[in-house]
């Protein structure tokens, strides 16, 4: 029962600020008729905003555990040996596979992987099991464990140079190998009749540092594809995989990808996992499709036509609507895009760790995941209009303007100003229309606004991870709520 109380405590945590995203939209910019001083000094106001009024920091109390170091050794073995996992028979898809691994970059994916495993594991009831199984792994040697194909290495491969073993040379004849005979798992031994006592154990299996390498692969496919669709010249500092490479040998690349991580995924033994992981591949094209539809879509999907030909007539309600329809499609992206890479994967690590169905772990680790990760892309959407290029890594300044879409910043700036109506509904193709925009949103509120709607959001983070035992690793991650918030880049 009590478990039950706290899961629902947790959706009312996850789902409380999008409630008021809905009942607050449509006193949206009714409440508006004229346009606020351009006074950029004064602390942003509220009245008849689509979001209420938040403090300005998620935080209530200082963490002071490096999220970092606390899991530095994992990180390093994740880099090194995932490179082993993108060999292939062509030098020029390896290159591309691996140009983005190469660079520096945050891994905040797999960072809160890994921090997620170190907080939980120990707490599920099915932890004893997946610690047994994973011993027995080890005492095989690594052959028998997770770099071990399920099927033989040149039959899945076909071919990839870091899987040597069986491997044919191309230059002759196949000979066909004897069937190998079948492994017999050994039964998993409870230790008798004694009750289950949760507790943390401070490691992380081999599993999940392997389910944390997953989600950088996909992350990265997906940035391969995104530079693509965007036509991005730079990427983590340095040229994209498209100027690089060129457009089809970067979606080859990020389709390699894929593959690759789709055979690392079918070794973890868990249909859970690979369901919750398949998804998130799913969402990103899901996403991804809204965006693009958002870009070429005609005018009167998203308003009726009536903005742009009647600016000046359009009722507050109605702007009042279209914001609110705005906002939806907006938040909705977020979380396709970016929220469920990392809501889903922290919750398939809690799922790893021998959590079963009905306990309360993976609940929290799933909503730590959504919240974090919309406060993640809010932060990105803000630093668009706030940082350089060479900060960023990526095109910047106004870069979402340039590819058509209106984040949070320019819809909040939006509620200010009218005169972002027009530009919003044009998808900023006209002349001028991007500084305009930009311009805008320098004169308003928006980028302010849009990180306290970040904290908001890292706060409800920050909120579910009291259902958890006191441990360094959830200490990491409420630093985490902080580190995404305060970001600069």
């Amino acid at each position: 029962m009590r478990s039950r109380h706290a899961i629902r405590r947790l959706e009312v945590a996850l789902n409380g600020s999008n409630r008021h995203v809905h009942a607050l939209a449509s006193q949206n910019t009714a409440q508006r008729h004229a346009h606020p001083p351009l006074d950029t000094t004064a602390p942003p106001t509220h009245a008849g905003s689509t979001f209420p009024s938040q403090p300005k920091s998620p935080i209530s109390r200082p963490s002071k555990a490096d999220p970092f170091a606390l899991v530095s050794t994992e990180l390093t073995h994740l880099r090194t040996s995932m490179l082993t996992l993108m060999g292939s028979a062509h030098p020029g898809l390896t290159q591309i596979a691996e140009y983005y691994f190469l660079q520096p970059s945050k891994q905040l994916r797999p960072l809160l992987v890994l921090l997620f495993s170190r907080a939980t594991n120990g707490l599920g009831q099915g932890w004893q099991q997946k610690q047994w199984e994973a011993e027995c792994q080890a005492a095989n040697g690594t052959n028998s464990g997770l770099d071990a194909p399920l099927t033989r290495a040149d039959v899945l491969n076909d071919w990839n140079p870091n899987i040597p073993e069986h491997t044919a040379s191309f230059s002759s004849v196949f000979n066909m190998l004897p069937a190998r005979a079948p492994s017999l798992a050994m039964p998993f031994e409870s230790g008798g009749t004694s009750p289950f006592v949760p507790h943390i154990t401070n490691s992380i299996l081999p599993t999940q540092i392997r389910l944390a390498q997953i989600a950088e692969m996909i992350h990265v496919a997906s940035l391969l594809h995104d530079d693509v669709i965007d036509t991005s010249p730079l990427r983590r500092g340095v040229p994209s995989g498209p100027a690089s490479f060129g457009n089809k040998l970067t979606v080859l690349g990020g389709d390699f990808l894929l593959g690759r991580a789709s055979a690392a995924l079918s070794r973890l033994g868990e249909s859970e996992v690979v369901e919750l992981v398949a998804s998130i591949i799913a969402n990103l094209v899901e996403g991804e499709v809204m965006q693009v539809r958002e870009v070429h879509a005609p005018e009167t999907l998203v308003s009726g036509g009536n903005w742009a030909t009647n600016a000046g007539q359009a009722s507050m309600t109605e702007k009042g609507r279209m914001s609110q329809e705005r906002w939806n499609i907006y938040l909705k992206k977020t979380y396709l895009k970016t929220a469920s890479l990392i809501a889903k994967t922290v919750r398939a690590s809690v799922v790893l760790g021998g959590t079963r169905e009905g306990e309360l772990w993976k609940e929290v680790a799933y909503a730590y995941g959504r919240n974090i990760g919309i406060a993640f892309q809010l932060i990105d959407d803000m630093l668009d209009f706030a940082v350089s290029d060479a900060s960023f890594g990526k095109p910047s300044g106004g870069a979402d303007l340039r590819l058509g879409l209106a984040t949070a910043p320019t819809l909040y700036a939006w509620e200010e100003f009218e005169e972002m109506g027009p530009l919003i509904e044009r998808r900023f193709e006209g002349e001028g229309d991007v500084e305009m925009a930009r311009q805008i949103v320098a004169s308003s509120k928006g980028v302010a606004r849009t990180r306290e709607l970040a904290e908001l959001y890292a706060r409800k983070a920050r909120e579910v991870l009291d259902h958890l035992p006191e441990s360094e690793a959830k200490e990491a991650l409420q630093e985490m709520t902080e580190i995404v918030v305060k970001r600069k880049h």
